[in-house]
C-alpha cells in the first residue's frame, strides 16, 4: 500500500549512499564544552566551526582526542563528538555552527550540502543557545512512530522556529523522559524499514543462543520473522513465561495493549531503529518497504501502520532540525529496552536467566548507550565504548560480531549502574535512573520493585544537599493519579502486576517512605520541580509535603506522550472516577501514602468540565522563577490546537503555619 507522503524513492536502492546518515543531535552544551552525536557511511575528517554572534569565529580540526567513531556496519560509523573548550562560548548569545568534513579528494561538505533539512529557512547553517539558567525546559516523552497522532518534536520545532534568533527566548534544553523508541511495540512496516536498511548498510550480524534460528541472518529470514517472533523461541515449557513476557501481545485492560510479536531481537535491529527514528535521509535509502507474505489479518494491519509511518517520515525533518538546534537530554525508560524491564525480581531472573532474552535486553542496552546514554555524561563510557569498538572492529567473513565479545559487552552493560546524571546549575537538574538500580522485594518475588533502591536514593539526597532548588526527572511520575495506583496495587495483590504495569513510587513503602524523608531533609532544597513522562497523558500537581519544621514545595508536572496517547473513553472514566474518590478533602487519601502529603491538581486551560487530565499527544514546556518555582505550564498539542497551560485550582493550600494562595483559575 502506497502513500504519496511517504518518502519513496524509484532507485533508493541502488542510488549512492550519501556522506552522512543521522545528527548532528546536539547533547551536552556548556560554555567549555559540546558534546554531539552524528552517523555517516564512513568515518570521517570533520572540523567544527563556531561563530557566535557579534564575535570572532572559530575552527577546530576533530582529531582522536575530541571524537570517537564507533563502526556498526560496512557503511555505518558512529561518531561521538565531545569537544572541550580552552576559551570559553558566551552564553545567552546565539552561536552559529558548522559541520565541516573534508573528503579524500580534498573537497569540503557542510551541513548545508548533506543535510540542509536541518536549516532554518534563510540560514546557512544551524545554531545553538547555551543558556546561562534551566529555566526553560521543553520535555516529554513516549515517541511511537506507528501511532497516528502527529509528532510532538515537530511541534517543538515549530516553536523553536518562532524564536530562532532570539537567545532569551530559546529553551535552555530538550528533556527526553523516556521511552524515545519503542524496541518491545515495532510496525511490521517499521520492521521492514529496518532490515532493508542493515541490508543497505551492511550492519554487522551476531550469533544467537537459545533460540530457534542460528544467527541474525537467519532471523531477518524466516517466515515468523514479521508479528510471530515468539515462533523462534525453543518449544520447552519452561520458556512459556519467557515467550509472554517479551513476544506474549498480551491485552492490558487497564492501561494499554502491548504488541510485542515484532519485538527487536538484535543489535542492528536497534541501531537502525534509531537511524529511522531520527533522520529522513535514512527512509530515502529503503523507501516503502516491500510487505512480505502475510496472514490477512497481518495484512490489514501492515496496511494501516503504513499510513501511519508515512505521517510520521512527513514530520522527521523537523524534528531532526529540532535536535540540531536545542540541547537534547535522555533517560530511558522500559520501552527503550523492553516493557516492563525489570519490574520485578522475579521477571529480572527469568528474563537473564535465558541466553535469547538476555541477549535481546542485553542488545538494545547497548543500543542505548550508543544512541542516547553516551551523550548525557561522556566521561564515564570509555571503558564499556573500549569493549564495544573492539567488538565490532574485527567480524567474521559473513559479517557477524563474536558472541563471547557481545556477551561480555552486555555483562558489562548490565552491572554498570551510572545511567543518571547531574547538570549542576540554576537551578541543578538531577536525572534518576529508575530502571536498573531497583529496590527488590526478596520475599515475594513477583512483587513489583521499588524504582530505586536505598543506595541509589541515599545518592540522590547527596546530590540534592544544600541545593535551594532543583529539577528532577524521573520518567515515571512520583505524584501519579492515586486511582490508577490504587488500580495497579489490587492487581497486584492478585498476581497479575504485569497485566497493568504496576509501576509507580508509591507501589513500594521502603522507596516511597525514603523519598518523602530525603524532601524533609533540612539541608535539601525547598522547592521541587519533578518532570515525568511514561502514562500517556499530561497533568500537574502542586505538592505540598506535611512537616512541623519545614514544608516543601514540590510540583510534579507530567507530559506523555509526544507520539502517544491513552485511550480516551477509558481515560475520561479514570480521570471522573479519581475525582470523586480522590479529590484533594477525600478521607481516603489518608489510608494511603497520601497522607503525608497534600496534593492540589492544577486544571487544564482548555479542558472539558472538571477534566484534570489532559490526552493530546505533543511537548511541554515549564518555565521557573529565580527560586526554582513554575512560573508557567504549557502543554503544546502536536495537532495544531492551541496549548494547554495548567492553571492552580482557585484555593488556599495550608499545611500547618504554612500558607499560599494559589493564583485564580483562568
Amino acid at each position: 500500500m502506497s502513500d504519496p507522503s511517504f518518502p519513496l524513492s524509484p532507485d533508493s536502492h541502488s542510488a549512492p549512499l550519501p556522506l552522512v546518515l543521522a545528527g548532528p543531535i546536539l547533547r551536552r552544551l556548556e560554555p567549555g564544552r559540546i558534546v554531539m552525536w552524528l552517523t555517516a557511511t564512513k568515518p570521517l575528517h570533520l572540523a567544527l566551526l563556531l561563530q557566535p554572534a557579534g564575535g570572532a569565529s572559530r575552527r577546530l580540526a576533530l582529531d582522536d582526542t575530541l571524537m570517537r567513531v564507533v563502526a556498526v556496519g560496512r557503511d555505518a560509523h558512529v561518531h561521538l563528538i565531545d569537544i572541550r573548550l580552552s576559551d570559553a562560548l558566551p552564553q545567552d548569545t546565539v552561536i552559529h555552527y558548522d559541520l565541516i568534513a573534508t573528503l579524500h579528494d580534498g573537497e569540503e561538505s557542510n551541513i548545508a550540502k548533506w543535510a540542509p533539512h536541518l536549516l532554518h529557512d534563510g540560514a546557512v547553517m544551524p545554531n545553538m543557545v547555551i543558556r546561562s539558567k534551566a529555566d526553560n525546559i521543553l520535555f516529554g516523552s513516549c515517541r511511537k512512530p506507528h501511532h497516528p497522532s502527529p509528532d510532538g518534536l515537530a511541534c517543538a520545532d515549530k516553536l523553536l522556529a518562532t524564536c530562532i534568533d532570539h537567545a532569551e527566548s530559546r529553551p535552555a534544553m530538550l528533556m527526553m523522559c523516556g521511552d524515545q523508541v519503542y524496541a518491545d511495540d515495532v510496525a511490521g512496516p517499521m520492521l521492514g524499514a529496518i532490515h532493508a536498511l542493515i541490508h543497505r548498510l551492511g550492519l554487522f550480524g551476531e550469533h544467537l543462543e537459545g533460540a530457534v534460528v542460528a544467527d541474525s541472518q537467519a532471523l531477518y529470514n524466516h517466515p515468523a520473522g514479521y508479528y510471530r517472533r515468539e515462533d523462534l523461541l525453543p518449544a520447552f515449557k519452561s520458556n512459556e513465561a519467557l515467550r509472554e513476557r517479551f513476544f506474549g501481545g498480551v491485552e492490558k485492560p487497564i492501561f494499554t495493549t502491548a504488541n510485542a510479536h515484532n519485538h527487536l531481537v538484535t543489535f542492528a535491529e536497534t541501531v537502525a531503529m534509531y537511524l529511522l527514528a531520527w533522520s529522513p535521509t535514512t527512509w530515502q535509502l529503503v523507501g516503502e518497504p516491500p510487505m512480505p507474505a502475510l496472514s490477512a489479518e497481518h495484512t490489514e494491519r501492515w496496511q494501516r501502520e503504513t499510513v501511519c509511518l508515512a505521517g510520521f517520515c512527513k514530520d522527521l525533518p523537523r524534528a531532526a532540525r529540532l535536535f540540531a538546534h536545542v540541547q537534547t537530554l535522555m533517560i530511558f525508560d522500559d520501552h527503550d529496552i523492553t516493557d516492563d524491564w525489570n519490574l520485578s525480581a522475579r521477571w529480572e531472573a527469568t528474563a537473564y536467566g535465558h541466553p535469547f532474552s538476555r541477549r535481546i535486553v542485553g542488545n538494545a542496552i547497548a543500543a542505548y548507550m550508543l544512541c542516547q546514554g553516551w551523550g548525557n555524561q561522556p566521561e564515564v563510557f570509555e571503558d564499556v565504548l573500549d569493549q564495544m569498538q573492539a567488538l565490532t572492529a574485527t567480524t567474521d567473513a559473513e559479517g557477524r560480531m563474536d558472541a563471547a565479545a557481545q556477551d561480555a559487552l552486555i555483562n558489562s552493560l548490565l552491572a554498570f549502574d551510572r545511567w543518571g546524571y547531574v547538570l549542576r546549575g540554576n537551578p541543578t537538574v538531577i536525572v534518576l535512573d529508575t530502571r536498573t538500580r531497583r529496590w527488590r522485594s526478596r520475599r515475594l518475588l513477583s512483587r513489583p520493585s521499588g524504582l530505586m533502591d536505598w543506595e541509589s536514593l541515599t545518592e540522590l539526597q547527596h546530590e540534592l544537599l544544600d541545593e535551594k532548588a532543583a529539577v528532577i526527572v524521573s520518567p515515571t511520575p512520583m505524584f501519579g493519579v492515586k486511582l490508577i495506583e490504587v488500580i495497579q496495587r489490587v492487581c497486584t495483590y492478585a498476581g497479575q502486576s504485569l497485566t497493568v504495569d504496576a509501576e509507580n513510587w508509591m507501589a513500594h513503602r521502603g522507596a516511597a517512605s525514603v523519598m518523602l524523608n530525603i524532601f524533609r531533609h533540612s539541608r535539601t532544597p525547598g522547592n521541587y520541580v519533578v518532570l515525568s513522562g511514561d502514562v500517556h497523558y499530561s497533568f500537574a500537581y502542586d505538592v505540598l509535603v506535611r512537616d512541623r519544621e519545614r514544608t516543601p514545595h514540590i510540583w510534579q508536572i507530567t507530559s506523555s506522550g509526544i507520539k502517544n496517547e491513552f485511550p480516551r473513553r477509558l481515560l475520561d472514566w479514570l480521570d471522573r472516577l479519581n475525582r470523586w474518590l480522590y479529590s484533594p478533602r477525600s478521607p481516603l487519601n489518608w489510608f494511603t501514602q497520601r497522607r503525608d502529603l497534600a496534593i492540589r491538581p492544577r486544571l487544564p486551560s482548555r479542558r472539558q468540565r472538571g477534566e484534570r487530565l489532559w490526552n493530546n499527544a505533543g511537548i511541554g514546556q515549564v518555565w521557573l522563577d529565580a527560586q526554582g518555582r513554575p512560573v508557567k505550564i504549557l502543554q503544546h498539542n502536536a495537532d495544531g490546537c492551541p496549548p494547554s497551560e495548567f492553571l492552580p485550582l482557585d484555593d488556599t493550600l495550608t499545611v500547618g503555619a504554612h500558607t499560599e494562595q494559589a493564583r485564580t483559575d483562568a
